[in-house]
């Protein structure tokens, strides 16, 4: 059952691909490759535009399932639709990214250049928060370097993917380029087994990516996971708090809290942190909770009624360990909509390094406020974390930003940016228990990993 997480209604079944049927995928797809890679990559690169024109033309269709089976707002999936699109805009580019070396007389008479091929087939495990950018972070550079490619995305958010694929079927991609399988676990393994499959792109918990990188990684595949989060956010005193706040507030509060570079903890040094309390209060009561599809609505419900009842252990827990609760959005209702997953903003303050709000990732509209002395405590709490995909810092000093750069360690870094979400040309960051790897998604990392390079090494008599 695929459910409106604002109504908790029924809006599809999905069925699951069987074991047999992911098998078949993998043979296509394998088929597929022989012809394809033979496909000059200026007409990969036309059939991927093409893609782009059909997406364009329907975004709005996309947008509203988005907003349906995900819940976030109708602004929040045209924004994420963007991005998605933007990826293809720049695999398109393959025909320079796909570029190697040369140099003549590496030796007298001889001369040596470097290529990037194809491998084969390739695999992608998407999460439910981004149904439609976090695929294209890895369709279109597998299958513009020549690869074929299998989809499995969330099943808790199929439709909007459905759709892409519907057009991918118009443009007219030859059979077994491009595959979907739906399903959980069960048919995550079959591909993860599979010799057929040469890597496996993944994002999610660290937890489940964690085993994914292991059990793959032992099949001699490539593999790239994204993982969990807890970002940080430094607020200094010289900090412009008329910018400052909207952007803490959008960056932990949009999408519910539910993506990987949302703030979850604001490190406030010193006299800013009293400011910080009062003003991220202020503008977090202002937020309006509701159907994503109706006008003048902030912030959606969470994915699932599982969802909202883990991130309300994690609301009970921090306040059981002694963080002072300023706002509460447990007790949230949406009129209308008595069903839906609600849980407005959530602020707490008093918090400590040791709690488990701090600690660990919630994943929800869930945002602390911690009291520290001075920057280094601050870089101290970000360095204790064993998570490292992004920190943000808020600042008008340049020391400050330069040793933040330089020091913080994390995947992603923001200077006065709340959310620091690469574009397309820059890969996606992340390290420590955020990321498992070595080539991250997007950018020049993508046609990197989606290739293998080959070294010639030429004479002739």
């Amino acid at each position: 059952e695929v459910r409106n997480p604002a109504t908790a209604e029924v809006i599809a079944h999905l069925p699951s691909s069987t074991e047999k049927e992911v098998e078949e995928a993998i043979e296509i797809a394998e088929k597929a490759f022989i012809d394809w890679r033979r496909v000059p990559p200026l007409e990969r690169a036309r059939y991927l535009l093409r893609l782009r024109k059909k997406i364009e033309e329907n975004k709005e269709e996309i947008a509203t399932l988005i907003t349906i089976e995900h819940g976030k707002t109708l602004k929040e999936s045209f924004q994420e639709i963007e991005r998605g699109m933007e990826n293809i805009e720049v695999a398109s580019g393959v025909t320079t990214l796909m570029m190697g070396d040369f140099l003549e007389d590496t030796a007298r008479g001889i001369d040596e250049y470097s290529i990037r091929q194809p491998m084969g087939v390739f695999s992608a495990f998407t999460p439910f928060n981004f149904p439609v950018m976090i695929p294209l972070w890895f369709l279109p550079y597998a299958v513009a370097c020549g690869n074929t490619f299998i989809l499995k995305p969330s099943p808790r958010v199929p439709l909007a993917i459905q759709k892409i694929f519907e057009l991918i079927e118009e443009v007219g991609f030859p059979p077994g380029v491009i595959n979907l399988v739906q399903g959980g676990r069960e048919v995550a393994e079959v591909i993860m087994e599979s010799p057929g499959v040469k890597g496996i792109s993944f994002v999610g918990s660290t937890g489940v990516g964690k085993y994914v990188y292991e059990k793959s990684a032992s099949e001699g595949k490539r593999v790239q996971v994204q993982a969990s989060a807890k970002n940080f956010g430094i607020v200094m005193p010289d900090a412009n708090y008329e910018k400052v706040i909207p952007n803490i507030i959008a960056s932990a509060f949009d999408c519910s809290g539910q993506r990987c570079l949302a703030l979850a903890v604001i490190l406030a040094v010193g006299e800013a942190y009293p400011e910080i309390c009062k003003r991220v209060l202020e503008k977090a009561k202002e937020i309006k909770v509701g159907y994503g599809l109706e006008k003048g609505v902030d912030m959606g419900p969470v994915i699932s009624r599982e969802a909202k009842e883990r991130i309300e252990m994690f609301i009970e827990k921090g306040i059981e360990e002694g963080a002072k609760i300023l706002l509460d959005g447990r007790d949230c209702k949406v009129e209308g909509y008595p069903g839906g997953y609600w849980l407005g903003p959530t602020l707490f303050s008093e918090c400590s390094p040791e709690m488990s709000i701090v600690r660990e990732e919630i994943f929800g509209p869930v945002l602390c406020i911690m009291e520290v002395k001075d920057f280094d405590e601050a870089l101290q709490i970000i360095h204790s974390s064993p998570y490292g995909n992004a920190a943000t810092i808020y600042t008008q000093n340049g020391y400050y930003a330069r040793r933040f750069r330089y020091e913080a360690g994390c995947g992603n870094l923001g200077i006065n940016i709340g959310v620091a979400a690469p574009m397309a040309f820059f890969h996606f960051g992340g390290s420590k228990d955020s990321f498992f790897g070595d080539l991250h998604a997007q950018g020049k990392d993508a046609i990197q990993f989606f290739t293998n390079e080959i070294v010639i090494v030429e004479r002739w008599f």
